[in-house]
C-alpha cells in the first residue's frame, strides 16, 4: 500500500488502487489545477508521491472531491467547505452545526436572490423606456451616466 512518505512506481500505485491526478479529476468531476489548490488548502491531504513525484490519491481523497464538488455547486465558500468537510469527517459531530451551517447559507442566498431581483427590475424599468430604435438618445445610459439611486436604495457615484 502507499503510504504518505513511500515512494512507488505509478504503476505500482495504480495496481494499489491509487489514481493519478488526471485520473483522480476525471472520476472526481474536478480539474486538476482546483486538486492542487484543495490539497494546498487542507481540504485534502497533501497527496502522496511516486518516484517520479507524481501525485496519486486513493478512493477516498476521490470521494472527498466529490464532496467538495457538490459544496462548492451549492455555492458554499471555501470556509464554509472546510467546515462541513471537517464536520463530514468526525463521525462524534452534532448535526445541528451542520443544519446552522447550511440555513446560515440559505440566508446569504436569500439576500442575493433578493438583491438580484432588485437589479432585475431596475434594469426591466429602464430597458421598458428605451425606444431602442436608431435614436442616440437613450434613457439607460442616462440613467448610468447621472449614478441614479437603485431599487436597493443604494447610491452610486457618478
Amino acid at each position: 500500500m502507499v503510504h504518505r512518505k513511500s515512494v512507488v512506481e505509478l504503476a505500482d500505485a495504480k495496481e494499489q488502487g491509487y489514481f493519478s491526478i488526471g485520473r483522480a479529476a476525471e472520476i472526481s468531476g474536478v480539474t486538476a489545477k482546483m486538486i492542487r489548490h484543495y490539497e494546498s488548502l487542507g481540504l485534502i491531504p497533501k497527496a502522496a508521491r511516486t518516484l517520479g513525484d507524481y501525485r496519486v490519491y486513493s478512493q477516498s481523497e476521490i470521494h472527498t472531491l466529490r464532496f467538495i464538488r457538490r459544496a462548492r455547486n451549492l455555492g458554499f465558500s471555501m470556509s464554509e467547505i472546510g467546515n462541513l468537510v471537517s464536520l463530514w469527517r468526525n463521525q462524534r459531530r452534532a448535526s445541528k452545526e451542520v443544519k446552522r451551517l447550511a440555513l446560515a447559507h440559505v440566508a446569504e442566498l436569500d439576500s442575493k436572490i433578493s438583491e438580484l431581483q432588485s437589479m432585475r427590475a431596475a434594469l426591466t424599468e429602464l430597458a421598458d423606456h428605451c425606444h431602442g430604435d436608431s435614436r442616440p438618445d437613450c434613457p439607460i445610459l442616462d440613467d448610468l451616466s447621472r449614478g441614479s439611486r437603485t431599487h436597493e436604495g443604494h447610491e452610486h457615484e457618478a
